[in-house]
């Protein structure tokens, strides 16, 4: 069965609009889960970015009854035991903003010698039929956690990712340049061509 239409499994406005960016040109329509009444929440309890992004994907996808892809990604410290993870959304609260867990990770890495901060921000991404899931990416983004907030781009966590190659946070730099070696990016490109297959 060929794909016309795909519904971007997403309530975040930030990401929709990069997922639209990256994917721009690819044959096939993308619907927000807005265009549907009453989408349900789905409870990220899966321990990977894979299985989070698989089960949101494979549910909405029977909700709407129609293609869906989702993506679930997350930071991970060294330093913190690969802290926040799969929690990142969530660290310190779920009623908390990200400016809030931003300066509680900063606090956990008091101390921590620049050198020792190295972190990755992670992506899967997955796109699923009603009643099957048809492929999982994944992709990664190096980088380490600078000693406070800089930059005013981005969400999230963007502001205290520190990339080497640029000298600057991924809050830092202009949207086309993170919208080519982000995380999600990375993931999406993954996706766009294995994507091909079924278009």
């Amino acid at each position: 069965m060929k794909i016309s239409k795909i519904v971007i499994g997403t309530h975040n406005h930030k990401k929709k609009g990069e997922i639209r960016k990256i994917l721009n040109g690819i044959s096939v329509k993308l619907l927000d889960l807005e265009d549907f009444e009453n989408p349900p929440d789905i409870i990220e309890d899966g321990t990977t970015f894979e299985e989070n992004a698989s089960k949101k994907a494979l549910e909405l996808a029977k909700f709407c009854k129609m293609w869906v892809m989702a993506d679930d990604s997350g930071l991970e410290v060294d330093a913190l035991e690969k802290r926040p993870g799969v929690l990142s959304s969530r660290y310190c609260g779920t009623d908390t903003s990200y400016e809030e867990k931003c300066l509680k990770l900063l606090e956990e890495l008091k101390g921590v010698s620049f050198d020792k901060r190295t972190a990755r921000f992670r992506c899967a991404v997955a796109l699923a039929e009603p009643n099957s899931l048809l492929f999982v990416v994944e992709a990664s983004c190096e980088g380490k956690i600078d000693t406070k907030p800089r930059g005013t781009h981005g969400f999230g966590y963007d502001p205290i990712f520190y990339v080497a190659k640029y000298k600057r946070t991924l809050a830092e730099l202009e949207p086309e340049v993170k919208n080519q070696i982000s995380h999600r990016a990375l993931a999406l490109k993954l996706f766009r061509e294995k994507l091909k297959e079924f278009i």
